[in-house]
């Protein structure tokens, strides 16, 4: 079946519930799960309930768009861990510091318990994130496959020559002696020492 936007998220939403139940005794809320683009991060979930239907108000938890076509045990590793932070959010325990870029030791913790290797990074703590073997075993045991999707990443050529702008000048030829002269505006000139009308070049 051929991959798109909507298929994909409905994948991602059955994923939740279903870690939801089997890691979480259920206890996370209903979220709106989103793809967008993310080039610096694998996915990330908002810190407050940012969707509105009527009364009731969700968290979103975002995948990367340019990365969403890894492998299913990576994504269910993202999943995880973002499901790791609405975890801690509901129940008002702090989890990263540094405007959310760090990632503690209770975060480490919880994320480890649910099926994840954590290993630290000295600039966002401990976030690097990973599938162990008992998840790896149990994606496989969901026969979740892989979701063959993804955004590209444009990257700016940054070696690239600038567009340069059509000169404003004109250029004057002698048909007789080949002398040529540019002026800023067209003109009507002649070879002096050929008597003859300079014509302007295409």
């Amino acid at each position: 079946m051929k991959q798109n936007t909507r298929t994909a998220i409905i994948t991602l939403e059955k994923m939740y519930h279903e870690l939801n139940n089997d890691k979480f005794g259920g206890e996370l809320p209903e979220v709106i799960i989103t793809i967008q683009s993310s080039p610096r991060a694998y996915g990330h979930v908002t810190t407050s309930k940012i969707w509105n239907n009527n009364n009731d108000k969700y968290y979103e938890l975002n995948i990367g768009a340019e990365s969403l076509n890894r492998n299913i045990e990576e994504i269910t590793a993202t999943l995880l861990h973002e499901m790791v932070h609405i975890f801690h959010l509901i129940n008002k325990i702090q989890d990263t510091s540094r405007s959310g870029t760090y990632h503690n030791k209770r975060f480490k913790a919880k994320a480890e318990k649910v099926g994840l290797i954590i290993q630290h990074d000295p600039k966002i703590g401990y976030s690097i994130t990973s599938a162990s073997e008992n998840l790896i075993k149990y994606v496989k045991e969901k026969k979740w496959k892989k979701i063959d999707l993804n955004r590209e990443t444009v990257i700016p050529n940054k070696a690239a020559k600038k567009i340069r702008k059509p000169s404003s000048t004109r250029k004057y030829i002698c048909p007789a002696c080949g002398l040529s002269v540019r002026a800023t505006k067209d003109v009507k000139i002649m070879c002096y020492d050929c008597k003859e009308i300079m014509e302007k070049a295409v």
